[in-house]
């Protein structure tokens, strides 16, 4: 795979945010000065809004999580709707709330994997996605879990907010968790149009190291 497919699909499988800013979408262009304002308040990003799920234990997030959903107004996503492959998410606890990450999912019938680490902030249960630099930075709120069962997280990157939901079972989703998923995603503007599911079968298990693409410390 070249190296642009393989960002391609970190992208997408991982972020599945908007990469480009308003700049990038149009072409960098820039107008004319304006007249200086009143300064205005400090811009209160989305996952701001997303408390975290209270007393949040990082160690218990450990193990293995299947994606069920995914919520985005991504260009990415919403034209891959219908080939959605299935991801599995593996956390491991290091230290000082930091989670090592393992992805796997199929992209073009081979299986990958791909490494990241999600680091603590001050805040428990908001952790940090390093990127290139710091306007790359994708932060992740776990806004919902019982740990046993099912985790709803919010990742956002360049003010797009992307929500998941995780199950600890692919095939012990309950009417319940769906519909509190649903209803978080449509706090964010994430109606039933933008959300895809995802396949409950055929997971990777071994991936072969050819194919596995390493983000430590960041892609």
């Amino acid at each position: 795979m070249t190296g642009a497919s393989r960002y391609m699909l970190t992208a997408v499988v991982l972020m599945c945010v908007c990469l480009l800013g308003p700049a990038d979408a149009l072409g960098g262009a820039k107008s004319r000065p304006r007249p200086q304002r009143r300064p205005k308040k400090p811009k209160v990003e989305p996952v701001d809004k997303t408390p975290p799920a209270q007393d949040v234990d990082i160690g218990q997030m450990a193990g293995k999580w299947y994606l069920i959903n995914t919520a985005s107004k991504c260009p990415l996503m919403i034209k891959r709707a219908t080939n959605m492959e299935p991801t599995v998410l593996t956390l491991t606890y290091l230290s000082d709330q930091t989670l090592s990450v393992s992805t796997k999912t199929r992209h073009n019938h081979q299986c990958w994997e791909i490494l990241q680490v999600y680091h603590p902030t001050s805040t428990t249960g908001r952790l940090t996605l390093k990127g290139a630099n710091p306007e790359l930075d994708t932060a992740i709120v776990i806004g919902e879990t019982d740990y046993t069962s099912y985790a709803v997280m919010f990742y956002q990157k360049r003010g797009k907010v992307t929500v998941k939901l995780y199950t600890r079972s692919p095939d012990n989703l309950s009417e319940p968790t769906l519909t509190k998923f649903e209803e978080l995603a449509e706090k964010h503007g994430l109606g039933l149009a933008y959300v895809f599911g995802l396949p409950t079968y055929s997971h990777c298990e071994d991936v072969d190291q050819d194919h596995v693409i390493n983000c430590v410390p960041s892609c």
